[in-house]
C-alpha cells in the first residue's frame, strides 16, 4: 500500500458557497466539540499540553469533514497546516473547537478549526489556537476514493445550526 499524501492545493470542483458545501444553514455558531481541560492534561509549565489541543483539533475537524462523506465513511488525517498557538490554555478552562469547511476536493476535505477558551477565572473568552486540517476519504484498503455530495444534517443537529 502506498502512503497517502496531502492533495495538491489546486481547486478540483467549481466554487460553492459554504452553505452549499456543508448542506447546513447559517445560524448561531456551535462548536464541534467542547471540553473542560483537567490537571492530567498539563505540561511541565502547568498549562495544557499542546498535543492535547492538537488531538481535539483533529477530532473536531473530523466531525466537520464527516458532513461530506457518506456514513460509515472512513476519513484519515493527511495534513495539519498552519497550527498557531495564540494563547495558553489553563486547567479548568472551557475550550470550544469551532469548525468551518474551507474546501471539498475530489477525495479530500479541508477544515479550519478555531479554538477558543472561556477562562475558569471568569475573565472572558480568548482565541487560543487555529489550524487547517486536511482529511482524505479512503476505502477499506486505505486507498483514496471520491467524496460524495454533502449529507443533510440530522434534524436535531439542523435545529442547533
Amino acid at each position: 500500500m502506498k502512503p497517502l499524501q496531502a492533495p495538491e492545493s489546486r481547486p478540483e470542483r467549481k466554487e460553492e458557497s459554504m452553505e452549499e458545501i456543508s448542506g447546513r444553514t447559517s445560524g448561531p455558531r456551535q462548536p464541534a466539540i467542547r471540553v473542560v481541560l483537567m490537571p492530567k492534561d498539563t505540561n511541565a509549565l502547568g498549562t495544557i499540553f499542546g498535543g492535547i489541543i492538537l488531538s481535539y483539533i483533529d477530532q473536531a475537524g473530523a466531525v466537520e469533514a464527516h458532513h461530506h462523506v457518506p456514513l460509515p465513511g472512513r476519513l484519515v488525517t493527511v495534513a495539519m497546516r498552519e497550527v498557531v498557538f495564540h494563547s495558553p490554555v489553563f486547567v479548568g478552562d472551557l475550550v470550544s473547537f469551532f469548525t468551518e469547511t474551507l474546501r471539498v476536493g475530489r477525495t479530500s476535505v479541508t477544515v479550519k478549526v478555531t479554538v477558543e477558551a472561556e477562562r475558569s477565572t471568569g475573565s472572558g473568552r480568548v482565541k487560543v489556537t487555529e489550524a487547517e486540517v486536511v482529511y482524505v476519504h479512503v476505502d477499506r484498503n486505505g486507498q483514496p476514493i471520491p467524496v460524495s455530495a454533502p449529507r443533510e444534517a440530522p434534524r436535531e443537529e439542523a435545529a442547533l445550526l
